[in-house]
C-alpha cells in the first residue's frame, strides 16, 4: 500500500488539513504498510452537524478515498458529560430523549460523505454510550484513572484558559479527557483503530488517548490534527447573524446553504475551495488567480460544489440557478426559501422586524432594526425605511407572495396560507 500512504497524506498537506502529527514518520510508516484504521468523535450536542464540523468530515472521506478505514464516533456517552475544550462556560446537560434525538439526527450527514458497510474500507459508525454506560465507576478509576496525572491535566488548554478566566470547570467536564483517552484504547480493541484525528483543540485529549493505549495495552497508536478555520476577518466558521449554519436540510435549505458559501470574503476563497471541495488543485489554483468581479465566479464554484457534496449535485444545481434568476434576472424564484404564514395574520398585518428573525435573516428584532437603518431590508426588491412597517395581503405579488430580502443576496417568500 505504499501509494495509498503518499496519497494520503500528501492529499492532506496539499489541500491545508493538518496542523499537527504525534509522530508523522511513525504514522507515514504505517500507512505504507497496511490499511489504517482511523476515527473521529462528534458529540450529539444538536439535533444536526454545522460547517464547523465539514474539515473532520473531509478527513474522513479523504481517509476512504485513500484506501483506509474510517470510523464515525458518535459520542451519546461523552454527549452527557461535556467537552470544555474552547468554552467559557459548561454545556447544557441533555437528558437521554434529546441525546438519542440528536444521534439520529447527525447519523444521516455521514452517509453523503463515506460509505458504510462490510468491506475492507467500508466506514463503521458506533457509538460510545455501548461502553461508557456500562463501566463501573470504581473499577474505572482503578483500571485508567490512575494513568493521569491532574497535575498535567491542569496545564491543558480546555482546562487551563478556562480557570484563568474564573469560568468554572466542573468535575463531571474535567473527566472528559479521561473518556476520550479510553475511547481510542477502546476502539483500538474492538476494531485496531490506530489513529485518532480531530480539530486542534483536542490535541491534548487525543495525546492523553495514545499515553492511556501505550501505558494499559502496549500499543503504539497515532494522532493527527486539523487547524482550526476562522474566516479572513476572523469570525468562527459556520457561524452567522442568524445562526449555526447546519449540515441537515431541515434545519436549513439547500440554496441557504449555497448562499453562505457564495457570501464568502475573497481571502478565503483558495483556502475553502482545498477544504470544501473535490476539484483537482490545478484548477483551483486557475480559480484563485482570478479577481475584482471575475472573483465572483469562483465563489459561485465553491457554493455549487460545496451544496453537491452535502445536499448532492441536483439540489446545488437548482441553488445556483435559482440565485441566477433571482440576481441576474431580478425574479422571484419558486425556490426561494418559502416560509408559510396563515392568512390571517397578514389581514391584520405582520411587523417587517419579527418577519425577518422568523425566516432567519437577523437573530433578534434590534439587528433587524440595526438592517433598516442600513438600507439593508426590502420587501419585493423596496428598502424599508420604517421599522414599524407592517406586511399584509397587499403586499402580495402577482405569485401570491411577499419578498424579503436582505441585502443582495438573502431572499426569502412569505406565503399566505
Amino acid at each position: 500500500m505504499s501509494k495509498t500512504k503518499s496519497d494520503f497524506l500528501h492529499e492532506l498537506k496539499a489541500r491545508g488539513f493538518i496542523h499537527q502529527v504525534t509522530d508523522e514518520a511513525g504514522l507515514s510508516s504505517l500507512l505504507k504498510s497496511e490499511r489504517v484504521t482511523a476515527y473521529i468523535g462528534f458529540d450529539a450536542t444538536a439535533p444536526s452537524l454545522h460547517v464547523g464540523n465539514l474539515v473532520s468530515i473531509m478527513m474522513l472521506r479523504k481517509l476512504q478515498q485513500a484506501g483506509h478505514r474510517p470510523i464515525v464516533l458518535i459520542g451519546g456517552g461523552t454527549t452527557k458529560v461535556g467537552d470544555p475544550s474552547g468554552k467559557d462556560e459548561s454545556r447544557k446537560l441533555l437528558s437521554e430523549g434529546e441525546i438519542g434525538a440528536n444521534v439520529a439526527g447527525i447519523e444521516t450527514i455521514f452517509r453523503r460523505f463515506i460509505s458504510f458497510g462490510q468491506g475492507s474500507t467500508d466506514a463503521i459508525m458506533v457509538n460510545n454510550a455501548d461502553w461508557l454506560d456500562r463501566l463501573g465507576y470504581i473499577e474505572f478509576l482503578r483500571d485508567y484513572g490512575r494513568h493521569f496525572s491532574v497535575n498535567r491535566m491542569l496545564t491543558q488548554d480546555s482546562v487551563k484558559l478556562r480557570l484563568e478566566r474564573e469560568q468554572p470547570l466542573s468535575f463531571i467536564e474535567f473527566n472528559y479527557m479521561v473518556l476520550q483517552a479510553y475511547d481510542f484504547v477502546e476502539l483500538h480493541r474492538r476494531f485496531g483503530c490506530r489513529l485518532q484525528m480531530g480539530g486542534s483543540d483536542q490535541w491534548g485529549n487525543i495525546v492523553g488517548g495514545i499515553e492511556l493505549g501505550r501505558r494499559t495495552d502496549g500499543v503504539e497508536l497515532f494522532g493527527l490534527t486539523s487547524p482550526l478555520l476562522t474566516t479572513a476577518s476572523g469570525a468562527k466558521m459556520g457561524k452567522t447573524a442568524a445562526g449555526a449554519v447546519w449540515l441537515n436540510p431541515d434545519m436549513l435549505s439547500p440554496y441557504d446553504y449555497w448562499q453562505y458559501w457564495r457570501n464568502t470574503e475573497d481571502a478565503d476563497v483558495p483556502r475553502f475551495l482545498k477544504l470544501f471541495t473535490e476539484l483537482p488543485l490545478p484548477e483551483i489554483g486557475k480559480l484563485a488567480e482570478l479577481e475584482g468581479a471575475e472573483l465572483n465566479e469562483a465563489k459561485k464554484v465553491l457554493a455549487t460544489e460545496a451544496t453537491a457534496l452535502v445536499h448532492g449535485r441536483d439540489a446545488a444545481d437548482r441553488a445556483a440557478e435559482t440565485a441566477r434568476a433571482t440576481f441576474e434576472e431580478g425574479a422571484i424564484a419558486a425556490s426561494l426559501p418559502t416560509f408559510e404564514v396563515p392568512r390571517a395574520q397578514l389581514e391584520k398585518g405582520w411587523g417587517v422586524l419579527t418577519a425577518n428573525t422568523h425566516v432567519g435573516f437577523v437573530a433578534s428584532t434590534g439587528e433587524a432594526r440595526r438592517q433598516i437603518k442600513g438600507g439593508g431590508i426590502k420587501v419585493n426588491d423596496v428598502a424599508v425605511t420604517d421599522e414599524k412597517r407592517m406586511l399584509t395581503l397587499a403586499d402580495l405579488t402577482p405569485e401570491g407572495v411577499i419578498k424579503l430580502s436582505l441585502g443582495k443576496k438573502r431572499h426569502a417568500l412569505i406565503r399566505p396560507v
